[in-house]
């Protein structure tokens, strides 16, 4: 396996994982967004940008980082460096721990290379990048295995694993919801390339916490098509309104995506048709009935006679 593989692999599983942290949100990481800034394609530095950088960049460490320990790559293996000392009351370090030093290396590597520029947004990029790799580290697990007489544990031997992805999805997800808008010294900055430009920007970007994200201008109405940025607003999209399990944000899908947005809810009955009542015959056939199954669906549609650009909107919040 090369590093460039893991790496676009990486890269794929972030944004499936961006996909489905915003599927009920009015910016649903759409193929727009799956381009990393330097490619043109995604210029702006909007909130939704710092979690597309941030989501990119763990899912590229993290692809490495379990690359490594598995044993995919001829000069990389787990990280024993701490195995023998004792980490705490009653168990030692031991075991494989996953090398996330060396995923985090690589992935800087390769995802901060592309950003080539000295200007606010390169360095607003870089810094989400960041904020990514310290998340794949936040989440991580110390798991352990107990030794003595007789299964009595009186010793445990532990090692760092990593979470299962999603859960740095939703750490990251947290971040992106509490992300911080940086105001940059305008006067200072219109200096353009100069030393002065440069320092203001780093003096702005060094007083925020590195787990942080950061954005630097306000996200478009996502509720609206946008051709020229790629956004197809609302419009055609499902939302739920009932079902078993919903949370209360997937509950109010109905209300951000099409009530809030200018649209009304239009509802759908659908004819399924699946593989049932399936029986084994010896030998060696599956025989199954065909089941149909009436499913209601829930879509936001235009009011007839009116354009949701010109539909008067209650956007509660930032904008997504």
């Amino acid at each position: 396996l090369t590093y460039s593989t893991s790496v676009a692999v990486g890269a794929h599983s972030g944004i499936e994982e961006c996909k489905h942290q915003f599927t009920w949100e009015r910016w649903n990481c759409p193929e727009s967004a799956l381009q990393l800034s330097t490619h043109n394609r995604l210029r702006s530095a909007t909130r939704e940008t710092s979690f597309v950088h941030a989501i990119s960049s763990a899912g590229v460490m993290y692809t490495l980082t379990r690359n490594c320990s598995m044993g995919d790559f001829d000069n990389c293996g787990c990280d024993d460096s701490r195995n023998g000392r004792v980490g705490g009351r009653g168990w030692v370090w031991g075991g494989c721990s996953d090398n996330v030093e060396f995923g985090e290396r690589i992935s800087k590597l390769f995802v901060d290379a592309l950003e080539t520029g000295q200007d606010a947004r390169a360095l607003m990029n870089l810094h989400n990048n960041e904020a990514g790799r310290i998340a794949v580290k936040a989440t991580m697990k110390r798991t352990c295995k107990c030794h003595g007489v007789s299964g009595s544990c009186s010793i445990q031997t532990c090692w760092l694993q990593l979470a299962e992805f999603r859960e740095i999805g939703n750490y990251l997800k947290i971040r992106y919801d509490q992300a911080q808008k940086l105001e940059m010294d305008k006067r200072r900055m219109r200096a353009g390339n100069s030393a002065d430009s440069r320092g203001a920007t780093a003096e702005t970007f060094s007083m925020v916490l590195a787990t942080e994200l950061v954005f630097l201008e306000d996200s478009p109405d996502y509720c609206v098509r946008n051709a020229s940025l790629g956004l197809h607003g609302t419009e055609g999209r499902e939302c739920l309104q009932s079902g078993k399990n919903l949370s209360q944000w997937e509950r109010r899908s109905c209300r951000r995506l099409c009530t809030e947005c200018g649209l009304k809810v239009e509802e759908k009955r659908t004819e399924i048709v699946t593989s049932c009542n399936c029986k084994f015959h010896w030998c060696c056939l599956v025989k199954c009935q065909q089941c149909k199954q009436v499913v209601t669906k829930h879509y936001c549609s235009r009011r007839d006679g009116t354009s949701p650009n010109n539909t008067r909107r209650r956007n509660r919040g930032h904008k997504r």
